[in-house]
């Protein structure tokens, strides 16, 4: 059984190929020629991650098969950006850039991949004759929000100082690392497997833990070999543009990075699956809004940086404004249902700063994030209240890896 589902996973790998051998080899081509190669490549390592998240919650909970996903797939976010902050030890001019580039791929990640999640899912039920207008959250996704809101609230410290520290780091990389050990304790209940998944069924638990995971190692150095790459085709294309190159960092590199795990989540919202493809996006939320930027500092210092990588006017702005987007999708889903209208609210939202890229303008915009957010979790105080005491609940500390 197992061998039609190798044939099937070798064949997909085979596809990605061509974009190893051009890294290996350090082909140069035109910058078009290689985003498409890469891009697939991309592309190939999406499909795979799918399988391997499938195919995991056969012997852990869905929540940490998401959350490995999820890591995994936003591995070339981290790459380009703690690249940047590491560059900018040694050189003043990055760390403009550091930041820019975690700004951009987090507003990214809910502006246009929340969004485009819910409307593929409410498309791909449309099409199969259902009226659906929202995807519903399982109760696990409270426990998930928590962690959200803790690292959302932990960042108005971040925002006061006008600094990412070293102390920072160590707080919100325990956070994240907190959260993976509490999401492994998730229940585990039958998984929905896909033909080419099932065939891991007839595999021993030991023969099952290294395909698994030689899976989720192959997509990951599928991606790390794609993405720097892929995000420099990308800038060269801008650049022949004259695009300004904050804009570039802060937008057209995290459009790269985040491609993997957009795709990922599209697949699994056009399969009907909407509570795996929002799963999957918070997850990358969480991991990036701890991991990420407590990495940064790191990265700085090891490149021969000070303990700090101080945020100026416009990086300060930028991180205002993101935390404001957090808090409105936070709030958005504290009720489990993520409907088209909330849609449609954080894509115009996020498309409006493109419209009024001024100062004055984007702390209005925050406002309003802050606002709409504000009033949504007061008036949704007890849902909010579940979300935290999700924390003390015994179960959630029990941690059951493979």
């Amino acid at each position: 059984m197992f061998r039609k589902t190798f044939v099937r996973i070798t064949s997909v790998v085979l596809l990605a190929v061509p974009s190893v051998v051009f890294k290996i080899f350090n082909i140069h081509t035109d910058p078009i020629i290689s985003s498409i190669i890469f891009g697939f490549g991309i592309v190939v390592a999406a499909v795979l991650l799918t399988w391997a998240a499938e195919a995991a919650q056969i012997d852990i909970s869905a929540s940490f098969a998401i959350a490995i996903l999820a890591l995994i797939a936003v591995l070339p976010e981290y790459s380009v950006d703690i690249y940047l902050a590491f560059r900018a030890g040694s050189h003043p001019e990055y760390v403009h850039y550091a930041a820019a580039n975690m700004t951009g791929s987090n507003r990214l990640l809910i502006g246009v991949g929340w969004t485009v999640v819910v409307f593929a899912f409410v498309l791909s039920k449309r099409l199969k004759g259902k009226k659906e207008v929202q995807v519903k959250l399982e109760p696990k996704a409270k426990l998930e929000l928590a962690f959200l809101g803790i690292a959302s609230v932990y960042s108005f410290f971040i925002i006061f100082f006008k600094r990412i520290s070293i102390i920072d780091s160590v707080v919100l990389i325990i956070l994240f690392f907190t959260y993976m050990i509490v999401v492994s304790s998730g229940e585990q209940r039958e998984p929905h497997l896909r033909e080419t998944t099932k065939g891991f069924l007839s595999l021993t638990k030991l023969q099952r833990f290294f395909a698994v995971n030689g899976l989720f190692a192959t997509a990951g150095v599928v991606v790390y070999v794609c993405a720097q790459p892929f995000a420099e085709s990308m800038i060269d294309i801008g650049t022949k543009f004259h695009i300004d190159k904050f804009l570039l960092v802060q937008w057209v590199a995290p459009t790269a990075t985040e491609a993997p795990e957009l795709l990922v989540a599209v697949i699994f919202a056009w399969r009907a699956q909407g509570q795996q493809a929002i799963g999957t996006l918070l997850s990358s939320k969480i991991n990036q809004w701890t991991l990420l930027v407590g990495s940064l500092p790191v990265a700085y210092v090891i490149g021969g940086g000070g303990h700090s990588l101080i945020l100026d006017a416009r990086q300060s702005e930028e991180f205002l404004l993101t935390l404001a987007q957090t808090i409105l999708g936070f709030a958005i889903i504290l009720n489990l249902r993520f409907h088209i209208r909330d849609a449609i609210i954080l894509f115009c939202l996020f498309f409006i700063q493109f419209l009024f890229p001024g100062t004055q303008a984007r702390t209005i915009i925050a406002i309003v994030y802050f606002v709409i957010g504000g009033s949504i979790i007061v008036i949704r105080r007890k849902e909010a209240l579940a979300v935290f005491k999700s924390l003390f609940s015994k179960k959630n500390f029990k941690p059951k890896l493979f």
